[in-house]
């Protein structure tokens, strides 16, 4: 499944699109990864509109389009957005597809555990509200998890890494790489971790998902040759 460094680089693909008027939607509306959501009214409001914004919050993408339009999207395990022309035709697993005069902007999910939401006002949609801090901000601070911590004693360390309530955007391989440069065995209670192992998980969190940004989340380049996950 893509993590937060995945994500934000799957984000950055229809950024070619911005400012750009919406001239045509094509979509599955039955399709699984549709599941919870007005397909038929994602369709009819998004044409004639311009993409304005995007962001990402841990493993979710929110496009902002002009008309008070949201789009927000989950990758799940095999999703993947991307651009291709104006003359692009879907196949059956291109759930999704907004045509641009001079683009298509595609998401395609050949597993469909993906999801797309639709919301119309004025504000972001309350399902892209959220009360967990984001790893890169200032709010994820020694406090926020040492009381997350706190709250799952009796847990491995790893499957707590792993909970998006509290490690926004994190998975398996960004898990990994957290617990090896603390030196903490995945398998260790949580309630067992030492003051020095509380502040090396934290340490380890910031690097790994800063450095991340930087290398995968901004051109799909390999992390440093010297981590885990080579």
């Amino acid at each position: 499944m893509p993590e937060l460094a995945e994500v934000e680089w799957y984000r950055k693909q229809w950024n070619p699109a911005r400012g750009d008027e919406i001239v045509d939607v094509r979509l599955h509306p039955r399709n699984r990864v549709f599941r919870g959501t007005n397909a038929r009214a994602l369709q009819e409001s998004l044409v004639g509109e311009k993409l304005l914004n995007s962001g990402v919050r841990g493993k979710r993408m929110l496009f902002q389009f002009s008309g008070d339009s949201w789009l927000g999207i989950h990758l799940g395990m095999t999703g993947k957005i991307r651009v291709e022309s104006a003359s692009f035709r879907p196949n059956k697993y291109g759930h999704l597809v907004l045509y641009q005069r001079e683009r298509a902007l595609v998401f395609t999910d050949s597993r469909q555990f993906g999801r797309v939401r639709f919301h119309h006002g004025p504000d972001e949609p309350d399902w892209w509200k959220s009360s967990v801090p984001e790893i890169i901000s200032p709010e994820f601070d020694r406090k926020f998890v040492d009381q997350f911590l706190d709250r799952h004693r009796k847990a491995p360390i790893k499957a707590v890494l792993l909970m998006q309530s509290g490690f926004s955007g994190i998975g398996n391989w960004m898990a990994d790489e957290i617990l090896w440069r603390a030196r903490i065995l995945p398998s260790k209670r949580t309630g067992k971790l030492s003051e020095r192992g509380r502040a090396a998980i934290f340490q380890a969190t910031k690097f790994v998902v800063r450095k991340s940004l930087q290398t995968l989340g901004k051109d799909f380049s390999d992390p440093p040759r010297n981590w885990l996950i080579h």
